[in-house]
């Protein structure tokens, strides 16, 4: 349920109610919004929530008491009507513009990583995306530099300027990957790893959570509930394709979860088409349908000699297959980005939640 104060609350008021939920063996999270503040209770409720409504209800600066039926709750519209946005460097996520992530799959060498980074870079990109550990299906194909990647990312930073994503596997690495890294990204094979969602939940950097190849969108989100409820606000959602009875391409990409889950969520969207399509000639087609449809972004593979690549060769786009893609992207994203720029109703959002609730 949220507890939702009046905008005459006071300090005391707002403790007041935090005091009585914790009291209950329940957990206060709070978002001070532009209207007023909400306060999430979180934990087990069972058959204690009337009562606990009531009395919630009836402390002072409360204005209403809402159940809410989604089973995700801190990345919730009715939690947060506004959007999140996410500022890393210069790089802003959220805000209506486009972000642009782009890079190799794997970094295989300082050389390959600094060609393809001043190129992005030229060409538009906002994000320098680049894999140091890489989990592959076969134990016998190319699993990245690691550490070494992770410095050579670093300078690859430092030479552009554009923030650096790139991917954490297990708990242990989530310090040494946060110590180089701008953006932790958590893969589709971990994205119910809970263990290691918790582990990011605590560290000081934005996480991009994929979704899951087999996953619901419900299933994303309650992931990425875990990383928000043990304490990391700053997460981006990643669509990069789902595993349907489809076979040509590598997986399907689900364009509808992208205004979808923007209805459901505060969260920045953004599209990853190279897996979702896994050969390249699709990549620019599926990116332009993804910022069409709202995205906040696109994640796509670039490698100054995609043939030779040391993974995933038939995704990655050429140097110039980039450029000519952020050509298309850029007035796509022009002409659509005020559909998705309504202002979003605090109360009427509540108020849909307690009506879902209700039946």
């Amino acid at each position: 349920m949220f507890v939702v104060m009046a905008r005459t609350a006071s300090e005391a008021e707002i403790l007041g109610v935090k005091s009585a939920i914790l009291g209950e063996g329940l957990t206060p999270y709070d978002h001070a919004g532009a209207e007023r503040i909400v306060i999430a209770v979180i934990g087990e409720i069972g058959s204690r929530k009337a009562a606990l409504m009531s009395r919630l209800g009836g402390l002072g600066g409360v204005e209403t008491v809402t159940p809410i039926s989604r089973p995700f709750k801190l990345t919730s519209r009715e939690f947060q009507p506004e959007n999140t946005v996410i500022r890393v460097l210069d790089a802003v996520i959220g805000d209506g513009g486009l972000t642009m992530m782009a890079g190799p799959c794997s970094v295989e060498s300082r050389e390959q990583l600094f060609e393809t980074a001043d190129a992005v870079k030229d060409a538009g990109a906002t994000i320098l995306r680049g894999g140091a550990f890489k989990p592959r299906t076969s134990p016998y194909s190319f699993q990245g530099l690691g550490v070494e990647a992770l410095r050579y990312l670093a300078e690859a930073r430092d030479r552009t300027g554009l923030p650096v994503i790139t991917e954490v596997m297990e708990p242990s690495q989530v310090d040494i990957v946060a110590e180089y890294a701008d953006i932790l990204q958590i893969g589709t094979r971990n994205m119910q790893n809970y263990s290691l969602l918790t582990a990011v939940g605590r560290v000081a950097r934005p996480v991009m959570l994929k979704r899951g190849y087999g996953a619901t969108v419900e299933e994303w989100l309650m992931a990425a509930e875990y990383i928000v409820s043990s304490g990391n606000p700053n997460v981006i959602l990643c669509e990069r394709g789902i595993r349907t009875f489809e076979t040509y391409t590598r997986n399907t990409m689900d364009l509808a979860a992208v205004p979808l889950v923007h209805h459901l969520s505060h969260l920045p969207v953004i599209v990853d088409p190279s897996h979702a399509t896994g050969k390249r000639w699709l990549v620019a087609p599926l990116a332009v349908g993804g910022v069409a449809v709202g995205a906040d972004g696109v994640m796509v593979e670039v490698h100054p000699d995609p043939d030779a690549a040391l993974s995933d060769a038939e995704q990655q786009l050429t140097l110039d297959q980039f450029r000519a893609m952020m050509a298309q992207l850029i007035p796509v994203h022009e002409h659509v980005r005020s559909m998705y720029a309504v202002p979003i109703d605090p109360g009427a959002v509540l108020a849909g939640s307690a009506g879902l609730a209700k039946h």
